[in-house]
């Protein structure tokens, strides 16, 4: 199938199957999506963020990352170390790319969780409403009342340091959101012909929200999951830097800088290099979320 016949077929107004239909609205997404240039910059930035973290052992050599040598220490930039070192000789360059791991794989375990945690708790709220509704509302309002760091550092200190704790901690922290999220969603469909139909079929209240409701919340929890990201990797680094994440010697950003604040004036580059893949990641999430809320919003309208 050639190009122009694939995309004919793609656009197709009337399609003639379910699978049609839906690669069909994903191709008008991406089209949408790919006409948004800081929603592009941002998905460069996080695939980048992938490409390094997976090609890491061939971009940097994992002892450098690690391993002390202080005869190099707090070298500045060079054709060895082309971030510089830090206090400890250790190539800030291979930390970075390392780093980026750790970064992911944070990002990746508390999206896991708070998603999950988020529609399990909005999802019967909206559903069923009074009592329930109340109960588990009244929940969430008690986490959202706390700062979402603070009550990260409190879980992370209750819980001890290492990256386990702190996926936990962060975690916590982040779900109310998804639960207000799935909430308003569910309010909005829950007396919709479709689903009326689908009692009238006899069909249990839990087949009802995992088929009929869960897929349409599941566009605009994974927005707001996009648009958090860059939320999760500030915590995590704020986390790490007061010393309740990821411990030593992990190349952790958050980490990085804490230890690179010692010498800031003088060998400015061992805390600015991580702090700027902090913003760097952060500002690529934060674009694309905010493209794909804008595809969201195009199909809405």
């Amino acid at each position: 199938m050639s190009g122009a016949t694939l995309r004919s077929w793609l656009l197709d107004p009337a399609p003639a199957s379910r699978r049609q239909a839906r690669l069909g609205r994903w191709y008008r997404s991406w089209r949408s999506l790919s006409r948004n240039g800081l929603a592009m910059a941002g998905l460069a930035i996080v695939l980048a963020l992938v490409a390094i973290a997976i090609a890491a052992p061939l971009l940097a050599d994992p002892a450098a990352a690690t391993q002390q040598f202080l005869p190099a220490r707090l070298q500045f930039f060079s054709r060895a170390h082309p971030f510089g070192t830090d206090e400890l000789g250790r190539d800030i360059f291979a930390r970075i790319v390392f780093g980026a791991r750790i970064t992911l794989t944070i990002v990746a375990l508390v999206s896991v969780i708070v998603v999950p945690v988020g529609l399990g708790i909005g999802l019967p709220a909206g559903y069923f409403g009074g009592a329930v509704d109340a109960v588990l509302m009244r929940i969430t309002d008690i986490f959202l009342a706390f700062p979402r760091l603070v009550l990260a550092l409190a879980f992370a200190a209750a819980l001890g340091p290492g990256i386990e704790n702190a996926v936990v901690a962060i975690a916590l922290t982040a779900w109310p959101p998804y639960a207000r999220l799935a909430r308003a969603e569910t309010l909005t469909r829950r007396d919709a012909e479709f689903v009326q139909a689908a009692v009238l079929q006899g069909a249990s209240h839990a087949r009802i929200l995992l088929s009929q409701i869960v897929p349409l919340c599941l566009s605009s929890v994974l927005i707001r999951l996009t648009l958090d990201m860059a939320g999760i990797i500030i915590t995590a680094a704020g986390l790490g830097f007061l010393g309740l994440g990821t411990q030593p010697p992990a190349p952790e950003w958050g980490a990085m800088v804490a230890s690179g604040r010692q010498v800031l004036l003088d060998q400015w580059w061992v805390a600015t290099i991580p702090g700027a893949a902090i913003f760097i990641t952060s500002v690529g999430f934060n674009l694309l979320g905010d493209g794909l809320r804008d595809v969201a919003d195009s199909r809405a309208a």
